[in-house]
């Protein structure tokens, strides 16, 4: 084929058009054009608005993932402070409860050792005051330990009381301590008085072993006994002072086949769960000597 017949011209692959730099120049200057004319007459306003409504619902698509990663951070850290918060509310709230029972106990210790001092105000022998430390070991019987002993001039054979009424008795005395003898325990008797008849009797230990009980034992069938009849200390025995409560008269069996009435008490002191007491000076030793016999016998004259 002759070299004339052939076309000079390159492809349309290779053709370049205007060179790069013009592009960037006359691209550079439609860009400024239309900032500028965005700035003083907002033409592009309705194209951004169009544009936000369309891209909107792929925003929101694609925020989706994040704002759940976010937002389930954010319910993890809640959760957390939620648990903690709840957790200290729960330790104020033990404290608090811990504080208001121990404000309870100190009002009813309060309350005990006010009618304490009320009534070694109103006693006729001298008072000493004693704090009970624990229940003795032994299960058979009923006594308590208190804190107060020879060092202290506790003497064997006291009473012991407290504000409600007569508790016991100090069997043992030791140095630092003092073993009481509650008026419960089995082997305990103690004379009382009926405060309304004015009949004397004795009140022992329940000898079945059962809590806060009394017997009174020895009183005919026919006696003017009745329920909800108050016993005090008669003061026969030489130990009690007359006039402190003792117990209540809870039942009472009459049967045919014994001459004596079944009768059972209540003691009026908090044998079962007291604090503090008083300890008192038997009153054998406020009590006259008892007259002597005669120093010289009579002769019998000589036959």
């Amino acid at each position: 084929m002759p070299l004339g017949t052939l076309d000079g011209t390159p492809p349309s692959f290779f053709r370049q058009g205007p060179s790069a730099l013009s592009k960037f120049v006359i691209f550079s200057a439609l860009a400024l054009f239309l900032m500028a004319m965005d700035a003083r007459l907002g033409l592009a306003k309705p194209l951004r608005t169009g544009l936000s409504i369309v891209l909107y619902p792929v925003q929101w698509l694609a925020m989706r993932p994040i704002l759940l990663i976010r937002g389930g951070s954010d319910y993890i850290e809640s959760l957390g402070a939620a648990q903690s918060k709840e957790n200290a509310l729960r330790r104020q709230l033990e404290l608090l409860a811990q504080r208001a029972n121990q404000l309870d106990s100190m009002v009813l210790e309060n309350t005990r050792l006010r009618k304490l001092l009320v009534l070694r105000d109103r006693l006729s022998t001298s008072a000493q005051a004693a704090q009970v430390l624990y229940d003795a070991a032994d299960p058979y019987t009923r006594r308590v330990i208190i804190d107060q002993g020879a060092v202290a001039g506790i003497l064997a054979g006291s009473p012991v009381v407290d504000e409600t009424g007569v508790l016991g008795q100090v069997t043992r005395v030791y140095p630092a301590v003092s073993e009481v003898t509650l008026i419960t325990d089995r082997e305990q008797a103690i004379p009382v008085l009926n405060t309304r008849t004015g009949a004397r009797g004795v009140a022992f230990g329940d000898p079945a072993l059962r809590s806060n009980a009394l017997e009174l034992r020895f009183m005919s069938t026919n006696a003017d006994v009745l329920p909800g009849d108050i016993l005090s200390t008669s003061g026969v025995d030489g130990v009690y002072p007359p006039g402190l409560p003792v117990a209540r008269i809870e039942k009472v069996e009459r049967r045919v086949d014994s001459a004596f009435a079944k009768i059972a008490c209540t003691p009026l002191a908090l044998v079962s769960g007291v604090g503090h007491v008083l300890v008192l000076k038997p009153i054998s030793g406020q009590l006259a000597p008892r007259p002597a016999p005669d120093a010289v016998a009579k002769k019998e004259p000589k036959k």
